[in-house]
């Protein structure tokens, strides 16, 4: 067996969760999502005819329109640059059932939908945080958006003054948001497909409704209303970036053949968190194994080679890999290992485990290599 797939299999070995592990998202990506929407109660301005008659009565030309919970669906696609920053195009649908309108003389129930729908341009960015909950990742990210979204008031009715006045039309207006969420990789269905859960909040600049109305002491044949559009709301949905590589399989070494030969080398992988280099319990646990073993086989020397992965620049990962390896060939010497048995070498991220693109964060290449010869 090559050096290379045993080195694989120590890994996952020592790693139970690389097949739930969370991956950067790098390039072009579909994603949806639906679920439920509060929109918060909107001050209402009645404007023209319909404002000039309100005063004229003595009434207040102002009021408050509150709505039933409602739905939300989400469309996107985009791209992500595989370093947590993502851009996406966005496509909204809103609605929501109106419940009652107050002021404007009163307070009365009210009939008729509200919805909103549009176009956002979005920009996120992906935490890789490392979490692991029961064998799958949880990787949190923010975004905020910008776009155009129409409100539409949908045959709104409510009485006021003895007579029925309609809100009815459509007004399109500068739009933004905020996201946050999660995504959860479902890895064993398809490499590139995530589940997500988040939160929304979009608001838009003030609509200008058309509004008329018919009976009791007033009659406007055309005039409009303003209102306000603020939305909470929480989706779960799926995304799936094309062209992710899964990650590798488990490389189960064959029974070796019983023959009288020298004892082969022992290979021992010890891993680091992004950008350290202290040691873990399970790091110590490793060094440990490797330092009793040495006793056990026939060992002339122990070399300690450590590695970084390709985030950062070239030099700044050179020094962070002889940082690692010095620190596996402290504990090495702790555990009763004489220094003079360690050879200590670092090679930054120019030999990588796994191979990625410039400025991926790879757990598997964040290591030292413990080789008993």
């Amino acid at each position: 067996m090559s050096l290379r797939k045993t080195l694989l299999a120590t890994t996952l070995l020592a790693l139970p969760f690389t097949a739930a592990q969370a991956q950067q998202v790098n390039g072009l990506y579909i994603g949806a999502g639906a679920g439920v929407n509060w929109l918060q109660d909107a001050d209402l301005s009645a404007t023209g005819q319909l404002g000039q008659s309100l005063a004229a009565s003595g009434r207040s030309t102002r009021g408050d329109i509150s709505f039933d919970m409602g739905w939300v669906g989400v469309v996107s696609l985009g791209y992500g640059f595989g370093n947590g920053v993502r851009a996406e195009i966005e496509g909204s649908y809103r609605e929501n059932e109106v419940d009652q309108i107050s002021g404007f003389g009163g307070t009365t129930n009210a009939t008729g939908k509200a919805r909103s729908y549009g176009v956002m341009a979005n920009a996120l960015y992906d935490f890789d945080l490392g979490l692991n909950f029961g064998g799958f990742s949880f990787q949190p990210y923010v975004g905020v958006g910008a776009g155009y979204v129409w409100r539409e008031f949908d045959n709104v009715r409510a009485n006021v003054l003895g007579g029925q006045v309609r809100t009815d039309g459509t007004d399109g207006r500068f739009a933004y948001q905020a996201i946050a969420g999660a995504s959860v990789p479902l890895t064993a269905w398809a490499p590139g497909l995530a589940f997500t859960a988040e939160y929304r909040f979009m608001g838009t600049l003030e609509h200008k409704l058309d509004t008329s109305s018919g009976g009791g002491s007033f009659t406007v044949s055309r005039g409009d209303t303003r209102s306000e559009n603020y939305n909470h709301s929480i989706l779960l949905g799926i995304r799936y970036a094309f062209g992710q590589t899964p990650p590798p399989p488990p490389v189960v070494a064959p029974a070796a053949p019983v023959v009288q030969a020298p004892a082969p080398a022992r290979t021992y992988l010890v891993f680091f968190d992004f950008d350290r280099a202290d040691l873990t319990d399970r790091a110590r646990q490793i060094i440990a194994d490797a330092a009793q073993n040495s006793t056990r086989v026939q060992t002339t020397r122990i070399e300690v080679a450590g590695h970084a992965d390709r985030a950062g620049t070239p030099q700044y990962n050179q020094r962070l890999s002889e940082r690692r390896a010095a620190a596996v060939a402290s504990e090495l010497e702790r555990q009763g290992v004489a220094r003079g048995n360690i050879s200590v070498q670092a090679f930054g991220e120019s030999r990588p485990l796994v191979a990625t693109a410039d400025g991926v964060r790879e757990p598997q290449n964040r290591r030292v290599e413990i080789v008993l010869r």
